[in-house]
């Protein structure tokens, strides 16, 4: 047979199986018709944790007590470099469940829903639900906002799932007793503190793990998709009095900075004015010891939830993945919370742990991406590719954690009209402000792993500017496959 008619067949034949289908130049993704039969798949246990920075325990914070999420990455890899595609909730969020960029949503606020640019997109959830998986969500997946809608669907994507649950605890009905450190701003983007009564079940966070361990108990027979959302250690930092109680004040310490950490950082690269938000010392030591309460609150959760898996003889058949929406500042260079390119805000913890993997406890260096879940989950579980994805199959770290990558990680952020782009390379993080106009940063993290001399502007590193900045242009157009957009 002639080779170019061969190779058109294979074409061919391929875009039949993945569901693709070429419109006007664009790939667009079709519900896939082979689905995988129910026998070879696996589960997934989708655990999301909102505004969750790296201060853990296996990624060696010294004083955070996280021994679930530690004994997740001892089952699993880690990866110790993972980067999100814009640091805010709704953003991050839509670009992880659908594959696309930030730029391909178009989301990069809290209020635009990705269906309103991609109607048609089928997304993380939806494409296993296509292929015959149980599909469920309990808590926050999708946006909400926090804690103004806790107990509702907040921005939730309907056909992604067969059942959703939204949970609401004490932690919502009791938020007249929150102490709010900065009684001007809402407490979802806020210092605000609450040593609660009661028990963890009766709090939100606990409420969505008990609810989700009742989904993996009546669908442990047939494969699912269970999207478990924990709303800790978003604002306000609310949780039961013990996990407080972990956390003495004296032992809690601001970033070791030095004094002139802020001269040479554009203005534009600042989120957070004034710095600090002019709150004194022992006021963001509060701040601090509220959400380290509160990652060791969300992990006993998370316990719970791997708890389940081992109890319903579920490990060997169940891939768990752990992702956070974004990093989090906590007084680093005088920044709180998100929406920022530097490194604390941008990186993220994430863990995967495969059924009968040779690499369980292995840490990953490799530069990824959090658009690369959704191909490796797809990948990982033999489903059929959709032909709109970003990211790529993280497969050969998680077989080869120390494998070759030449991928690197995009994160921006957008203030009004103000676009800022970074790109993360293993050595590198490089970042513009409106193009360059408002200002360059460039850090070397093998030296300078806070961030607190930014070489951009030195001579001696015009040729590592140039370079990344072609880099960065290169890397945030937009995929050459994607969706149709709606016109």
């Amino acid at each position: 047979m002639n080779m170019h008619l061969l190779n058109w067949l294979n074409k061919k034949a391929y875009l039949f199986l993945t569901g693709g289908i070429i419109l006007g130049g664009f790939i667009s993704f079709v519900p896939a018709k082979t689905p995988v039969p129910a026998a070879e798949k696996y589960n997934v246990l989708f655990i999301a944790v909102d505004d969750l920075n790296n201060d853990l325990g296996t990624y060696g914070h010294p004083l955070v007590k996280s021994p679930n999420i530690d004994r997740l990455a001892r089952r699993g890899v880690q990866f110790d470099k993972a980067y999100c595609q814009l640091p805010w909730c709704s953003p991050s969020r839509a670009s992880l469940l659908t594959g696309l960029k930030p730029d391909e949503t178009q989301v990069y606020d809290l209020v635009t829903n990705f269906r309103t640019i991609h109607p048609e997109v089928v997304t993380l959830p939806q494409h296993f639900k296509q292929n015959g998986y149980y599909t469920a969500r309990v808590g926050k997946i999708f946006h909400y906002g926090v804690p103004g809608q806790i107990g509702t669907n907040g921005m939730d994507d309907p056909a992604s799932w067969q059942q959703v649950v939204n949970p609401i605890g004490r932690d919502k009905t009791e938020e007249a007793m929150i102490r709010n450190l900065l009684p001007k701003r809402p407490l979802g983007s806020t210092l605000a503190v609450l040593e609660a009564e009661g028990t963890d079940e009766e709090q939100t966070d606990g409420k969505v793990a008990l609810e989700a361990i009742k989904l993996m108990e009546q669908h442990k027979d047939k494969p699912f998709f269970l999207a478990v959302g924990f709303f800790r250690p978003h604002s306000p930092y609310v949780a039961p009095k013990k996990y407080f109680e972990m956390y003495p004040l004296d032992k809690i310490t601001l970033p070791q900075e030095p004094a002139d950490d802020m001269q040479d950082i554009p203005e534009a690269a600042l989120s957070t004015k004034p710095a600090n938000y002019g709150l004194n010392e022992l006021q963001q030591r509060e701040g601090i010891r509220g959400y380290y309460a509160t990652i060791s609150f969300m992990d006993a959760q998370v316990g719970k939830l791997i708890d389940a898996v081992d109890r319903l003889n579920l490990a060997e058949k169940t891939i768990i993945v752990l992702w956070s929406d974004h990093g989090y500042n906590l007084a680093n260079h005088g920044q709180w919370m998100k929406q920022s390119l530097f490194e604390r805000s941008a990186r993220v913890p994430f863990i995967i742990s495969v059924p009968g993997s040779k690499e369980k406890g292995k840490k990953s260096p490799r530069t990824v991406e959090l658009l690369d879940i959704y191909p490796t989950l797809v990948d990982l579980c033999k489903l059929p590719v959709p032909s709109h994805l970003s990211g790529a199959s993280l497969k050969p770290l998680l077989e080869k954690p120390n494998a070759t990558w030449n991928r690197h990680a995009y994160t921006q952020v957008k203030r009004g009209q103000l676009m800022g782009r970074s790109i993360r390379t293993e050595k590198w993080r490089y970042t513009e402000w409106d193009e360059g106009r408002a200002g360059t940063e460039l850090y070397n993290h093998e030296a300078d792993p806070g961030e607190f001399t930014n070489l951009a502007k030195n001579n001696q590193y015009a040729k590592q500017v140039k370079e990344l900045s072609g880099l960065l242009r290169a890397g945030n157009k937009p995929a050459v496959s994607t969706v149709q957009s709606k016109k």
